[in-house]
């Protein structure tokens, strides 16, 4: 069972694992995709006023999201539908300087795999990533000791050593908070949850170009990585494309397992565009992963693909669905749900310690939830002064009471009532999860 006194002790335990990685020179592998992200200074008010002067005699429990935003009227409809309904996703706009005009933001990084990187840069491991967009904006963010990435001679080097050759993406993220209230002439309504928007016109992730260098260096070094992140194959829409990017990752991860074998092959999930881009990447890559991970939006989508009723409420029926996607796709070890109360591993623990990862992966992701930035090892510490989450404490006895501890983990989190951010959470999550993979290590 997990407490706050076991989680502190696991917590207590990383910096000497961390140690004991750096020194054998041991690193985890983050692909695919960068971009930069606008941070919204979103602010109801603001929205308010701009619903008054362009959409003057709209119903707010009437506005639908666009297919593709055009132009003020749609953003904003867009905007109100995901704040009312408090549900996280992704919308495509046709100009991101629709979004400036709009609301003050600052610059960020966006991508699942740079961003764990920099979630477990402020612990001091240290990663290799995979840059896509590797415009001056985003690599400025990925300047660290901790963080490198491979070059065309076979050595690794920092970010800034790379040359920009690629097309600058931009994501445009909008947190709204719980509680706000939205107004429009006589119509007011609150903000349920909190969550996310993000308004993306894809560039060069459209295509998700592959480095080379990036995979080389893995297939060389296999030994040196310790857990081989893939992600962000999400945007990419032409079949055709997606399969051809499929069967290299594919065939790369063949040869870092054929040369480490116990190394950790680790998906995690995304929003997708399209359900034929997800069945195609469930189909071709899932047989070949280790781990599978995501949230429980992510967990309902996939199933409902396979017409597999789920309650994402509750904690036995994700488990069926997560079990269920182990045995269908081949999941070769376990598959993780995360969320804001819990996380859930069901599967094989052989080899790695999962209970420390998910201790870690959570604490990073609450910390990014509460101050808005990666989580510094004192931040992580005033957060483990909080109580559990009585959801998930819960689920954890659910889980004890019909006897499923053998294979089935639950982590309650740190319970935060009013995330400042919602947006980058299950990217920190997943950082923190590589440093349980250490197999290489013997720890």
């Amino acid at each position: 069972m997990m407490t706050p006194e076991k989680a502190l002790e696991l917590y207590n335990g990383i910096a000497g694992v961390i140690a004991r990685r750096n020194e054998a020179e041991i690193y985890t592998a983050m692909g695919y995709s960068s971009n930069l992200d606008l941070l919204l200074d979103f602010q109801t008010g603001k929205l308010n006023a701009l619903l008054e002067a362009y959409v003057p005699d709209g119903i707010l429990t009437d506005m639908k999201p666009a297919p593709l935003i055009t132009d003020e009227k749609e953003l904003l409809e867009t905007i109100v539908y995901y704040c009312l309904n408090g549900i996280g996703g992704e919308a495509d706009i046709v100009d991101i300087d629709l979004i400036r005009s709009s609301f003050p933001c600052k610059n960020g990084m966006g991508g699942t795999a740079v961003q764990a990187a920099l979630a477990l840069r402020q612990l001091g491991a240290r990663s290799i990533v995979h840059l896509s967009d590797d415009s001056d904006e985003v690599r400025v963010q990925l300047d660290s000791p901790c963080i490198k990435v491979p070059l065309p001679d076979g050595t690794l080097g920092g970010a800034m050593d790379v040359k920009n050759k690629n097309p600058q993406e931009v994501h445009a993220i909008l947190q709204f908070r719980k509680g706000e209230v939205i107004r429009l002439g006589d119509q007011e309504a609150a903000i349920p949850v909190s969550n996310r928007l993000i308004l993306t016109r894809n560039t060069v992730n459209v295509t998700l170009p592959l480095d080379e260098n990036y995979l080389t260096w893995i297939e060389e070094h296999a030994q040196m990585v310790g857990s081989n992140v893939l992600s962000s194959f999400n945007c990419i829409l032409d079949p055709k494309i997606l399969l051809k990017r499929l069967e290299r990752v594919k065939e790369h991860v063949n040869v870092y397992r054929r040369k480490n074998p116990n190394g950790i092959v680790y998906f995690e999930d995304a929003h997708y565009h399209d359900a034929a881009v997800r069945r195609l990447c469930i189909e071709t890559l899932y047989p070949h992963v280790d781990i599978m991970s995501m949230n429980e939006e992510e967990l309902q989508y996939t199933l409902k693909m396979f017409g597999v009723p789920v309650d994402i409420s509750d904690v036995l029926s994700c488990l069926k669905g997560v079990e269920f996607l182990r045995e269908h796709c081949g999941v070769r070890k376990g598959v993780i749900v995360h969320t804001k109360d819990y996380a859930l591993y069901a599967g094989d623990t052989q080899g790695f310690h999962i209970e420390q990862g998910m201790v870690c992966g959570s604490l990073l992701a609450t910390a990014k939830a509460a101050y808005g930035n990666y989580g510094t090892d004192e931040q992580i510490r005033t957060i483990l002064k909080n109580p559990l989450s009585e959801h998930g404490i819960r689920n954890q006895e659910i889980i004890r009471s019909h006897g499923l501890e053998d294979h089935v983990i639950v982590v309650p989190t740190f319970y935060l009532d009013r995330p400042k951010y919602t947006i980058g959470l299950g990217d920190s999550f997943t950082g923190g999860m590589q440093l349980c993979f250490n197999n290489c290590l013997q720890i």
